[in-house]
């Protein structure tokens, strides 16, 4: 797939060099194996944001599909925001959405498993006194000194969150910036044999400011995903505390509930 230039009409997205496969033998309908699999092409990259689709008939045609299957197919994207029809130029790509699981994970290695292409711009690396806030959170001393990293997240070249981290001064990890650049945060941890084991996390929402909206490429105004965590080790000490921003428009978190106690039917009743 070809992008052009800024300032240039995009090129037609053609769905021929994607490997798209329908099988029907399969009981999974057809509309959702094609949609299914334009989702995969727009999350790995191979359908950037701004390209735009092939119309809806020559989808048909290459695929032996009918056209209120493929129809169908790109409603169903068009429907989570990943596709959008727009008048007099066809149905183009938006962006691709970064789902994640309410679980103690770094979201570097939840954009490598969802076979994203991650990467990450070091804002600032420096150590600096302890506001009220952070010694809270991390069970120290206001003023002690904590190491703090500001750094902006990306998926497939899309800034996607500004993840701002504090950890204890007197933590034995190296906190390079090159590394910092290539990998995940948890993953140093990790690597240096520290947690995280455990965390208390808190989800919530602001309208971001001009300079939170330039970081992630968004107006002022616009909405955000705030997550704040506090990571403890094996022992319950805390290593680390994060405030990140996630754009709402490209990040969801999921996770799973489950009901206390005995499920009863209520016909049973």
């Amino acid at each position: 797939m070809k992008s052009l230039r800024p300032g240039r009409r995009k090129a037609v997205g053609s769905t021929a060099g994607l490997g798209i496969a329908i099988d029907r033998k399969s009981p999974v309908p057809l509309y959702y194996q094609l949609a299914q699999q334009l989702e995969q092409a727009i999350v790995r990259g191979l359908l950037l944001p701004g390209d735009l689709l092939d119309n809806e008939v020559e989808i048909a045609e290459r695929l032996g599909l009918s056209r209120p299957t493929v129809r169908q197919g790109i409603s169903a994207l068009v429907e989570k925001g990943l596709l959008v029809r727009r008048r007099g130029i066809g149905t183009q790509v938006v962006h691709s959405t970064v789902k994640r699981p309410l679980e103690l994970t770094s979201l570097y290695d939840d954009l490598v498993e969802a076979g994203q292409t991650a990467s990450t711009r070091v804002v600032r690396n420096d150590v600096v006194p302890a506001s009220a806030e952070v010694a809270t959170a991390l069970g120290i001393g206001q003023g002690d000194s904590v190491a703090r990293l500001e750094r902006i997240r990306y998926a497939n070249g899309l800034a996607v969150a500004v993840l701002r981290n504090y950890l204890p001064g007197d933590l034995s990890l190296d906190l390079d910036t090159e590394l910092l650049e290539t990998t995940g945060l948890y993953r140093l941890l990790r690597a240096a044999g520290i947690g995280p084991h455990s965390a208390h996390q808190a989800v919530g929402a602001h309208t971001a400011t001009a300079e939170e909206g330039e970081c992630l490429g968004e107006p002022a105004g616009a909405p955000l995903l705030t997550m704040r965590r506090t990571a403890y080790d094996a022992d319950g000490a805390a290593v680390e505390y994060g405030t990140h921003l996630y754009d709402a428009t490209r990040y969801v978190f999921e996770f799973q509930l489950l009901v206390r106690g005995e499920w009863v039917a209520p016909d049973a009743r």
